[in-house]
């Protein structure tokens, strides 16, 4: 049989997310989060994307680009089971896992076309961290790729989980205006690790250009600190859609 040839990055995108911590764990969770797509200079041909304007939705195609190892595990202990219970990493979407790719459905919102970087594709529900590599894009067709009847298994009991969020007007004055709502809905996700509830602790979640400092008790998540932090320049806002 012949073996795979290596796999081409043909864009990469730009989010809020200059980290891991923090990124939700599945795509189209959070709407107002807000992307792009750039491709590389190979790719940047207006013809590859003509047609695709047709669709409201995207798949992409990307790399863990953070999460590459040398080898593998048949087993992984999923964050939302508590971090010690273990299953098959095939019934799993784990980062960990023999070839580190991931696939995410997301709204294509409109197709931007640049002199220097050709088409850009204006997204929202990524689950992405900025500058992670995508392999490919496909169209997403409702009659094929949707399964209202599929069942969830273990991930069905988290569906609607979500935390309250207190984040003070003064502090959220200080996020970016355009991503104040897609921050405290990411931060209702829960970005801390299942496994840990420890209510004196403060976590920090990089987004949109600041560093958000919180603590979590009793199902409630409470905004402590908002300052300036580590984010891509070139990372897009609601207000750029």
């Amino acid at each position: 049989m012949q073996q795979a040839s290596g796999m081409k990055i043909i864009a990469r995108i730009l989010s809020e997310f200059p980290e891991k911590f923090g990124i939700p764990r599945q795509s189209g969770m959070i709407e107002e989060l807000c992307a792009r797509v750039v491709f590389e200079p190979e790719y940047r041909v207006p013809e590859a994307v003509r047609g695709l304007e047709q669709f409201s939705h995207i798949w992409l195609i990307w790399q863990f680009s953070e999460s590459i190892r040398d080898g593998w595990s048949p087993t992984v202990r999923p964050p939302r089971l508590g971090g010690n219970t273990r299953v098959g990493v095939f019934a799993s979407r784990s980062p960990f896992r023999p070839n580190p790719i991931g696939l995410s459905s997301v709204r294509l919102e409109r197709i931007d076309y640049h002199a220097e970087l050709g088409p850009i594709l204006q997204v929202r529900g990524a689950d992405l961290m900025d500058g992670t590599p995508i392999f490919d894009i496909k169209p997403y067709l409702p009659y094929a790729d949707s399964h209202p009847e599929a069942a969830g298994g273990f991930g069905e009991k988290f569906r609607g989980y979500a935390l309250k969020v207190d984040f003070p007007e003064n502090l959220l004055e200080k996020v970016p205006e355009g991503s104040r709502m897609a921050a405290v809905k990411v931060l209702g996700k829960d970005p801390r690790p299942s496994y840990q509830d420890d209510p004196e602790r403060v976590y920090g979640l990089s987004f949109a250009g600041v560093d958000i400092r919180f603590t979590v008790a009793e199902g409630r998540l409470i905004v402590q600190e908002v300052r300036e932090g580590k984010g891509s320049a070139q990372a897009p806002t609601a207000e750029s859609l």
